[in-house]
């Protein structure tokens, strides 16, 4: 069952998809459904010996492209909406056990090379309103496969985070006639402090504002709405800098360092988006080695963050790694 059910309350679409119960959990690497099908063995979710980049749909997915009647009715104060769109995995490497940090660039341009592909096929789908493009790593996270991965949820509707980034731009842009983001690259650039990596097109910093002890966020330095209005020049730069920066995150503790990493980037809705800035944001969860940075009371109940460190400590040490 999957379908969408309205909180009118925070005013937001809450995804009911009972299916995923049932979705792998940590099958042994000999069982891996990511993993391309070798002759005589088990079939996997990829019928080829080898593979670069492989995009398929989610055998477990919160959306659908067909969908089945919601299980309940719904009414005027709580409705119910099927729930469609469209969840894609993004295999990133055949290998099993290597990882984003352990690729060699030219994957990696490749990597995003896929992902402007998906965002404008799957937003020229007329249900699909967002296209988000996300990673998860690690069993801190609550990833369920080990093997190299993301994946892309094509939305029917603007998920709530990129919809209040999205107010919060517009309304600096009616007011002062600039994008609020390109002036936070300016500010970061002036500042200095708390960049951790630049290159032409591109910077990465810890943000002023950042909740992680380790968040990242990376930003074009020129106004990009959108993943598909870079240059090849700027693709190749976009990737030399994600590489940058998760190869740092490996090199913090001298282990492979969990996140989750998101892109937002303008809606497909058909709307005019000019004060908006297409990034990408990394949540490692840990704050030391050994110690994870749990959302509790105030994050997950209020909606406050609590960040135990400066972002100018962190952003100190991730530059000199």
């Amino acid at each position: 069952m999957s379908e969408l059910r309205w909180n009118p309350v925070l005013r937001e679409w809450v995804i009911t998809a009972t299916h995923r119960q049932d979705r792998t959990f940590f099958p042994p690497p000999e069982y891996c459904p990511l993993c391309p099908t070798k002759p005589g063995a088990f079939p996997t979710e990829i019928p080829m010996p080898e593979y670069d980049i492989v995009v398929f749909e989610n055998k477990f997915p919160s959306l659908r492209r067909e969908t089945p009647e919601p299980a309940v009715s719904g009414n005027v104060l709580t409705p119910v909406e099927p729930a469609q769109g469209v969840c894609e995995v993004v295999c990133y490497s055949s290998d099993h056990n290597t990882e984003l940090a352990k690729m060699p660039l030219n994957k990696i341009y490749n990597l995003v090379q896929v992902w402007a592909d998906r965002f404008q096929e799957l937003g020229d789908r007329p249900e699909v309103d967002y296209v988000f493009i996300f990673e998860n790593k690690g069993r801190e996270i609550g990833v369920t496969l080990a093997h190299p991965h993301g994946q892309i949820y094509a939305y029917p509707f603007i998920p709530p985070i990129p919809e209040r980034e999205l107010a919060g731009c517009k309304a600096h842009y009616d007011n002062a006639g600039d994008c609020l983001l390109c002036e936070l690259v300016t500010n970061e650039l002036q500042e200095g402090t708390r960049i951790v990596r630049e290159n032409e097109s591109f910077v990465a910093f810890v943000p002023f504002f950042a909740r992680y002890p380790y968040e990242v966020h990376i930003h074009p330095k020129s106004h990009r709405p959108a993943i598909t209005d870079f240059s090849v020049s700027e693709q190749f730069q976009l990737a030399e800098i994600l590489q940058t920066v998760i190869i740092k995150y490996n090199r913090l503790w001298d282990k492979s360092l969990p996140y989750i990493m998101v892109t937002h980037q303008r809606p497909t809705d058909g709307g005019e988006y000019p004060h908006y800035h297409y990034h990408i944001e990394f949540y490692p969860p840990f704050r030391t080695p050994d110690k994870l940075k749990y959302l509790a009371g105030s994050e997950a109940g209020a909606g406050a963050y609590i960040n135990d460190t400066l972002a100018e400590e962190k952003a100190a040490e991730l530059r000199k790694l």
